[in-house]
């Protein structure tokens, strides 16, 4: 299968999947949270090795989909990242910047409407809730182990729907 439109899906997450966060984790640990500071920092994520070698495999039999919590202001910064790092060309797919909703409610709704139309044959993921979430769905996981956990972040993805 070489069509696009007929392709399986392999969908990837960017933050700690494909991009290391570490550096701009600090932002997150101080109360009230610095999201302007965090978003802003994330062009100087450096790749993770791992997650890139991934995305660049699964681009030989699927077509390559980005599935972040980051907000939709971060789009052009998100698109520049993955041409500058040589990710595959994909579609992106971004929280809109009024949703608070957990990480696992936007990416689990966003999986099942992009499962209506094509095969997803993959989804990879660092967030364990979200993970559990989609392989209860019935998806196929791979889970980013590749990054260091950061708590600040865990609770920001689920309570306050940020990433």
């Amino acid at each position: 299968m070489t069509d696009s439109s007929t392709r399986p899906l392999a969908v990837f997450d960017l933050d700690n999947t494909l991009a290391d966060t570490a550096h701009r984790q600090h932002f997150l640990e101080s109360r009230p949270r610095d999201w302007d500071g965090f978003f802003a920092a994330a062009p100087q994520d450096p790749p993770i090795a791992q997650g890139v070698a991934l995305a660049t495999e699964s681009a030989r039999a699927c077509e390559v989909v980005y599935l972040t919590g980051r907000p939709e202001r971060c789009r052009r910064d998100t698109l520049e990242w993955l041409a500058a790092h040589g990710l595959p060309q994909g579609r992106v797919h971004m929280r809109g910047d009024a949703d608070r909703r957990p990480a696992r409610f936007t990416k689990l709704e966003i999986l099942r409407r992009l499962a209506r139309d094509r095969e997803v044959r993959v989804f990879v993921d660092d967030d364990d809730l979200v993970c559990d979430d989609a392989e209860r769905a019935g998806f196929t996981v791979v889970r980013a182990r590749w990054a260091a956990k950061s708590a600040a972040l865990a609770e920001a993805q689920e309570r306050e729907g940020r990433t």
